[in-house]
């Protein structure tokens, strides 16, 4: 009996639990048992042996699985939650079968078939702060894994631990944080109805009309997102398609959404016609299709036309939802509404150019119509952009006209989500007014919860503020709605900066890395990974950061720090300070 005698040894312990098995068991016993053994010997199995697994024990709604490494636990973990996911995209509504995973490294206990000791009882535990379709992973993990991986981790604080005496902090892995093609990450679909709305072919005879087509998405886009029960990709992913010719299912797989909207516009003097196709990603289904015809002046009708048609077939069992049509529209003056546009279609550029091209189209918006909110917004946006960029050639003048067009905007749009988180944002970043900025951004929030830009740039603000973790979590919010984001790059750029000011220097650096490679040109990343870098005591890479800082912004001196982030708090700016001083910034 020699074999059956405890041993003790150090190992990855994965332990994945089911999510809702009572109320499965309840509803339907012998459909869940069949459900779970499938999943067991098809996708469970499999995956743990191909990461070098041994399953140890299965306990009807959870397993318990042992690893030599805890690269190939976390590897394999990553390899579950992305198959369930997509076992579960061709499951009814309530019979999905989500999992939590905990993954610790520590010290075992081995006898005969069973495996326990404090090292399991921890992966237990961890798995229990996990959501569904997530993995966390404890802290020896986090540091054995490290950039391994290709992942990115989430730190979810100290954590009180039953049967622990000390805190145990607490590492989230990422959705879709793995380095590699975003076709190869499949996200989990949310548990409420979800779309993405893809740009819209111009069928134009004039190519120059590539911008209104464009701004109907864009307006259906936020039509839908102030549905509180829909989960709506945000515009930045939806337009990385722009231009290519897409397979459903791969947008649905790569976006995490279970319904595509696709449609054309085109437009010919006075008419104009939108088309479009509802369609089932996980099937390729075509669920809906219509064409809406009319005079240009009727186009803010014909919006609301497609968009509750959306809707309607999304949801055939839930009560009918109506999009509430605003008293008034963004404009009653066309003219302005065009400018507006095609000021959007500069700003996406993202070029000095472009953005100069921008101001002036906002500005001819606003004498077209005096009382158009957005464009107000937008004006103020430009400056933020050209402090972002590096672009600003009279700083007093441009901080004082930022203000102007932000309060204005404020003034007019205090029902307009758009108007109220642009104006805010300038407020903020440009005017350095955080209080007031804040206050307004959280109010667009509270109009629409699904705005993805809101979210993002609330989570630089909430940083500014001495509020690291609330910015952890706004950001995290922002690159689900949105994971391929053009500006995904500066969301990972304010999750870094937060666990700077939390302590959290490890990963600050890796997420200002990351943000780095995302986006080559931009003066935040560098700066937050030089001044993480130094505090960590890895001064050679916070002097090789210090360097990228000098090429893209050559003036930025200690003196003049205060003028890239306006942080509120003494004891923040002078940890910011003393990181920038130690990485050899000049005086």
């Amino acid at each position: 009996m020699a074999q059956d005698r405890a041993q003790r040894r150090l190992a990855a312990v994965l332990v994945a639990d089911v999510v809702g098995y009572t109320r499965l068991m309840r509803e339907d016993e012998a459909g869940t048992l069949a459900t779970l053994k499938v999943r067991r010997q098809k996708l469970l199995e499999p995956t743990v042996a191909g990461h070098q697994g041994r399953i140890f024990k299965v306990m009807g709604d959870a397993v318990l699985v042992e690893f030599a490494s805890a690269v190939d636990a976390v590897e394999c973990g990553v390899a579950i939650q992305r198959a369930m996911a997509e076992a579960n995209r061709d499951a009814p509504a309530g019979k999905r079968i989500d999992l939590r995973i905990g993954i610790n490294l520590g010290d075992v206990m081995v006898e005969g078939s069973d495996l326990y000791g404090d090292g399991v009882n921890l992966a237990v535990r961890l798995q229990e702060f996990a959501e569904p379709g997530e993995i966390c992973v404890s802290t020896k993990v986090r540091e054995e894994v490290g950039g391994k991986a290709g992942l990115v981790f989430n730190d979810l604080g100290e954590r009180a631990i039953k049967g622990i005496a000390l805190p145990v902090r607490v590492y989230q892995v990422q959705s879709g944080s793995r380095l590699a093609p975003a076709a190869s990450v499949p996200l989990p679909l949310p548990h409420k109805p979800s779309i993405a709305v893809l740009p819209f072919q111009n069928l134009s005879a004039d190519p120059e009309q590539e911008y209104f087509a464009d701004g109907m998405v864009e307006e259906i886009i936020t039509a839908l997102s102030r549905l509180r029960w829909l989960f709506v990709i945000a515009r930045n992913s939806s337009f990385t398609y722009k231009g290519r010719s897409v397979d459903v299912k791969k947008v649905g797989l790569e976006l995490g959404v279970r319904y595509v909207l696709e449609g054309s516009v085109r437009k010919a003097g006075n008419r104009v016609r939108i088309a479009g196709e509802l369609i089932d990603a996980s099937t390729g289904a075509n669920l809906w299709a219509d064409r809406f015809e009319g005079s240009l002046e009727d186009v803010f009708d014909l919006q609301d036309q497609v968009t509750m048609s959306v809707i309607g077939a999304i949801a055939p069992k839930l009560e009918q939802a109506e999009i509430e049509r605003a008293e008034r529209k963004p404009t009653e003056s066309l003219d302005a509404y065009d400018c507006y546009l095609r000021g959007m279609a500069g700003y996406h550029q993202w070029t000095r150019e472009g953005n100069d091209n921008a101001l002036s189209h906002f500005y001819r918006a606003i004498e077209l119509d005096r009382t158009f909110a957005p464009a107000y917004g937008m004006a103020a946006r430009c400056y933020v952009q050209r402090k972002g960029g590096n672009w600003i050639s009279d700083r007093a003048h441009e901080i004082a006209e930022a203000r102007r067009l932000a309060r204005r905007a404020e003034e007019l749009g205090k029902d307009n989500a758009a108007a109220l988180w642009t104006a805010g944002w300038a407020l903020a970043y440009v005017v350095g007014d955080l209080e007031d900025g804040d206050t307004l951004i959280d109010r667009a929030l509270a109009l629409n919860p699904n705005l993805t830009l809101a979210l993002a740039v609330s989570g630089w603000v909430k940083v500014w503020l001495g509020d690291p973790e609330v910015a952890i979590e706004r950001e995290k919010r922002a690159m689900r709605l949105s994971p391929q984001d053009t500006e995904v790059w500066s969301m990972h750029a304010a999750t870094a900066c937060a666990h700077f000011f939390a302590g959290r220097y490890a990963e600050a650096c890796s997420l200002a890395e990351l943000a780095m490679r995302e986006n080559a040109n931009a003066v935040p990343p560098p700066c937050i990974a030089a001044a993480s870098s130094a505090l960590a005591g890895r001064l050679e890479d916070a002097h090789k950061a210090i360097a990228r800082v000098r090429q893209l912004a050559p003036d930025l001196r200690l003196s003049n720090l205060s003028d890239l982030f306006p942080i509120r708090r003494s004891e923040d700016f002078a940890k910011w300070q003393e990181g920038m001083r130690k990485a050899s910034l000049s005086e």
